[in-house]
């Protein structure tokens, strides 16, 4: 008798509900609210203006090309696009977010409803619904040196993002595999993100709960920050969820 390598294979009597939220930094030329450019540079602090680095009395202009992108998003992914959306603030204190708050998309969202087709392990097809795919500001970055001193560099705050939250629709690592590539690859040929990891433009987020099968109700949630990023994917891809 083999011995089981997952947690569901070891409890039977239980399944996972996995919902995952995706950040996907946008290809734009200039930042979501000023015109500072968006390329990589090695140089702290070059590509910042008093709009990106949260100067007191500035007025943030939204990036056209944003809300286009974002559409584009939502088409190929089957959502809603909303006639009338709005932002809001998302207060949070942190070295690398120098306004104290991010510019993000409360209620209603740009897009909502939608859904992706995965292909699961059986080989049926799946449908992962589409909560929401909301416009943001990304935050700066802190560095912190081997000499105990941390620095700041905000040539990323500000820079666009869309962020793709399903529903816990995810059952299986099979299934989160699935999704994630499938996501990876249709915002690679809309040209909107390079899917480049090691560089932050493809991460996410991961909530997962744990309910008998004959529940009804969902179980807790536990939020697993920024799982994909970098050369994790890889990693992911070839996952189990092992019991030590």
């Amino acid at each position: 008798m083999s011995t089981p390598t997952s947690i569901l294979e070891r409890y039977p009597a239980y399944r996972v509900d996995i919902g995952i939220e995706v950040h996907v930094q946008l290809t734009t030329q200039s930042k979501i609210f000023c015109t500072c450019p968006t390329f990589k540079t090695d140089i702290p602090n070059a590509h910042i203006c008093s709009i990106c680095a949260g100067y007191p009395g500035t007025l943030p202009v939204l990036n056209k090309k944003v809300v286009e992108y974002a559409v584009m998003a939502g088409l190929a992914t089957n959502c809603s696009i909303s006639q009338q959306s709005t932002f809001a603030r998302k207060h949070y204190f942190y070295p690398d977010l120098p306004k104290g708050y991010q510019i993000t998309q409360s209620w209603p969202p740009i897009c909502t409803q939608g859904w992706v087709e995965i292909k699961t392990a059986d080989g049926s097809l799946k449908k992962i619904r589409i909560m929401r795919i909301h416009m943001e500001e990304d935050a700066g970055k802190n560095i912190h040196a081997s000499t105990h001193e941390s620095f700041v560099d905000l040539n990323r705050a500000g820079t666009p993002l869309l962020e793709i939250v399903t529903e816990p629709d995810i059952s299986s690592t099979h299934e989160a595999r699935a999704y994630l590539k499938e996501l990876h690859t249709i915002v690679r040929y809309l040209g909107i993100c390079s899917g480049n990891m090691e560089e932050g433009a493809f991460r996410a987020d991961t909530n997962i709960s744990v309910r008998k099968k004959d529940a009804e109700k969902l179980g807790t949630k536990v939020e697993l920050k920024i799982l994909i990023h970098s050369n994790s994917l890889p990693m992911l891809l070839n996952m189990k969820l092992n019991v030590r």
